[in-house]
């Protein structure tokens, strides 16, 4: 506690680390100081004004102010409330009278706001001017509601890092001088911004996220699918984790009856989140609607069920899934001895295994909110706007926020991350060739490894380096003597002065190999020397390039000692919602044999949630049970949908020799040999508290291991080669369509297109065209496939995506997610 200052807000003593705003600490404290504008981990925009208090005797605003030792807060003055009063009025200028109808009424904080401070009249106006509604993507912009707080520039600027929000110039009155001489400052000062502004929208940057939505404080943005079909009070909120992603971040399912006639059955209406502490993905959002709808159950169905898995030899399944049942599956796999089949899990549980056997640790150290609160990255291997929103969100805000710096190594080009920072300044975007991902991890130990790095390793590195000489110009002083008249007196007399000549200059410098691999030049030592001055919290996010790569042992171990020797925190992105429970939960095979049981996956007998196999089981947003995110927290799901039919408890109840009434019960039975705990299912928390604290479930136990593997150097890097009549392909999925139930969701069914993802460039230059189909041969298959641009990609590298299971694109690819692929116009 000896790092932290005190203060005295409204006479209640407050202790906050130094530099903390005022709000923020008032906030923790439970005490209230209005604001509208202002969002937790974002910049404060200064927009609304609202959170004016006097500090030791000055009016500042709470948003913006930073705490000191001894300071002394009132929240409100008599001048205070003045205002605020005047603030409130003129954000109630012609705002549209339709509280009744307005899908923001009953949490909307103009609404609050105004009775709060009794705005029962209006001293302010003038003329209004058109402002029509308009339609961007998910969602709807009505100008005439928006009070123009900037909080969703502000949010997808600082913490999406899509920055497809601005604020824009609208025409309107001039408002009457007289205005200026009689209202208080700041509340002249807003309205005037306000009568001049209002928000633009850039369509190709924006990545569906929906957060801008969550964070408008009134009507202004609202979802298209949510848009006139609710009120807020008649919702009930059931607290979820995202079933989509591994950030499992903490939702809301907001639901009530379908309609008067089906006033029985209940539907999802949307999601929510408390976006001052979490952010979504798109799939979050709007992909909820993914439930399996069965009104009883199937006994026939169930009965072949059992006899197909008395007669399996193997069981695939996908990390869709608790942990549950996954515990369930390893229980059903030590009876039967199936072999138990998860791609993904496999590939990250024999990765998290090598890198264990360096570190000594069962677990990598990060967190995402390590990241945030980073002040230097790296990301390395990871698609990451696709492959893992969140940590994006993290990489962007600890630039922004934190004046951070940024590093990110990625074959594909992406234009939206490239927006993150300055580039060639505070970022720098490295799109390289594939199978680079080597090294990359050794020029990363090379540039920041203490002097406890392996012998053997520092020796090879030392081996890639020689020296080498370049002609640099410098600026050198020189002092002449010049002749000059001087005009009075005519007379020739003599002027010493300084000037500059450029004078070239050979240096020596050291050189590694390592720059020919990924790209770069000698300059670029002296751009990371640049980017890490004063830095002092490093973070490396590891993707799955890495995970799936050939050489993934060395991989593996080349980034425990980066964990190990550097001042990096590594976080290694689990692919899937609960591919890090299911590794730690399941003994996985590598391949399947013989009669086969899919688990939401192709196989010869399948139970799926999706509704289209043999026995159907419960999606995700119809289970009560609990994943492992990525922060390596057991977090809690709730079931916002009931189910009728069977579920795989049912299955285990006739299998095994225990029972348990529901599949929770299995929560105080996770394996506390892999770092889980005995606390039962009711007994997990999830939700933020107001002092910004996470009390979601609780953190896996990083576990001792013995250290048993030693890293061999190379000898030579390997090559991926491409000839003229092959292109590079890449397996990944589009925006938020993470998996087959996004696909079906309704927000995203028309979007999720199975094809051959190119940029505009690449289209051109293999002379295609949209909607085009094309033959693909890759991997020693073929496949046809529709031909799509994605106008936030560059480069000659396409992608394809494998969420849906009904179409092998799978095929396509070993198991490293890039590939040679010849492509033919059908």
């Amino acid at each position: 506690m000896s790092d932290l200052i005190s203060l005295n807000i409204d006479g209640k003593l407050c202790k906050a680390k130094e530099g903390e705003s005022l709000l923020n600490i008032a906030r923790a404290n439970g005490i209230f100081i209005p604001a509208i504008c202002y969002l937790t981990r974002c910049t404060p925009t200064l927009a609304c004004r609202l959170c004016l208090v006097e500090a030791d005797g000055k009016q500042v605003y709470a948003c913006n102010a930073k705490a000191k030792e001894g300071m002394h807060i009132k929240t409100t003055t008599e001048n205070i409330a003045k205002e605020r009063r005047a603030i409130m009025e003129v954000y109630d200028v012609n705002h549209p009278l339709q509280c009744g109808v307005c899908d923001q009424s009953g949490e909307c904080e103009l609404q609050n706001y105004s009775l709060y401070m009794k705005v029962d009249s209006q001293s302010y106006s003038i003329k209004d001017v058109p402002r029509p509604t308009q339609h961007w993507g998910v969602m709807n912009y009505d100008p005439g509601l928006c009070i123009v707080c900037e909080k969703c520039v502000t949010v997808c600027k600082d913490m999406i890092g899509s920055n497809a929000l601005s604020t824009v110039k609208r025409p309107s009155d001039a408002i009457e001088k007289t205005f200026k001489d009689s209202m208080p400052k700041d509340a002249y000062s807003m309205w005037n911004k306000l009568n001049k502004s209002l928000i633009g929208f850039e369509k190709d940057a924006c990545t569906d996220c929906g957060e801008c939505i969550s964070v408008c404080p009134v009507g202004a943005l609202v979802s298209n699918d949510f848009q006139y079909k609710s009120n807020a009070w008649e919702l009930t909120r059931v607290p979820a984790s995202n079933p989509h992603s591994s950030d499992c971040a903490l939702m809301y399912y907001e639901k009530k009856h379908e309609s008067v006639e089906k006033h029985n059955t209940q539907k999802i209406y949307r999601v929510t989140n408390d976006h001052h502490y979490i952010s979504l993905n798109g799939a979050a959002r709007f992909a909820y609607d993914f439930e399996n709808k069965v009104e009883s159950k199937n006994e026939k169905e169930f009965t072949l069920a059992l006899e197909a898995f008395k007669k399996a030899n193997s069981i695939k399944f996908n990390s869709f899934i608790t942990n549950e049942e996954a515990f369930i599956l390893q229980k059903l796999k030590e009876k039967y001895g199936f072999k138990l089949v998860n791609d993904d899990a496999f590939l990250y549980q024999r990765f998290i295994k090598e890198f264990s056997n360096i570190t000594g640790k069962s677990l990598y150290t990060a967190t995402l909110k390590d990241v945030h609160e980073s002040n230097f990255v790296i990301s390395v291997g990871s698609f990451l706007k696709h492959d893992m929103p969140n940590a994006r969100y993290a990489l962007n805000n600890s630039v922004i926020l934190n004046k951070g710096s940024a590093l990110y190594f990625h074959p594909l080009e992406d234009n939206t991350i490239q927006k993150i920072g300055k580039k060639g300044k505070t970022t720098d975007f490295i799109f390289h060739k594939p199978l680079k991902e080597e090294a990359i991890l050794y020029f990363i130990l090379d540039v920041f490894a203490n002097e406890n790095l392996p012998e053997n390793i520092k020796e090879y590195l030392q081996s890639l380096k020689e020296k080498r000489v370049k002609t640099v110009v410098e600026n050198i002083k020189e002092q002449v003597v010049e002749k000059v008249i001087d005009e009075d007196s005519g007379e020739e007399k003599e002027v010493t002065k300084m000037v500059t000549k450029k004078q070239e200059k050979e240096v020596e410098y050291i050189y590694s190999k390592l720059l020919d691999e990924i790209g770069k030049d000698e300059t670029f030592y002296e751009l990371i020397d640049s980017m890490i001055l004063k830095k002092d919290k490093f973070s490396l996010i590891i993707g799955e390039d890495l995970i799936t790569h050939p050489k993934w042992k060395s991989l593996a171990k080349l980034t425990a000692l980066i964990e190990k020797y550097t001042q990096f925190d590594v976080l290694i992105i689990p692919s899937k919602t609960n591919t890090l429970g299911v590794s730690l939960i399941c003994d996985l095979d590598e391949k399947i044999e013989g009669f086969t049981i899919g688990y939401n996956e192709k196989a010869n007998y399948q139970l799926s949630a999706l509704g289209d196999g043999n026995l159907d089981i419960p999606a995700l947003n119809q289970q009560e049970g609990t994943f492992v995110n990525i922060d390596k927290k057991v977090v809690p799901t709730n079931a916002a949908l009931p189910y009728k039919g069977y579920v795989l408890n049912d299955i285990a109840n006739e299998l095994l020799d225990e029972k348990q009434e529901y599949t929770i019960d299995y929560t105080k039975y996770l394996p506390i040999k892999k770092g889980f705990k005995n606390i039962e299912f009711d007994s997990l928390t999830n939700y933020f508290s107001n002092d910004r604290k996470e009390n979601r479930g609780y953190c896996l136990e990083n576990l001792n291991v013995e250290q048993l593997s030693q890293l061999s150097v190379i000898s030579e890097f390997k090559q991926f080669e491409i000839n003229e009549n092959y292109i590079t392909i890449y397996r990944a999925n589009p925006i938020n369509i993470f998996n087959e139930f996004v696909a079906v969701s309704h927000e995203f069914k028309d979007k999720a297109k199975t094809g051959l993802y190119i940029s505009k460039d690449l289209c051109e230059e293999l002379q295609l065209f949209e909607n085009d189909i094309v033959n693909i041969f890759s991997n020693e298959k073929s496949l046809d496939l529709e031909v799509y641009i994605d106008k936030q990609l560059e480069g000659k590298i396409a992608y394809i995506p494998t969420f849906d299971k009904s179409i092998q694109t799978k095929d396509l690819f070993e198991t490293y997610r890039f590939s040679k692929a010849k492509i033919v116009k059908v």
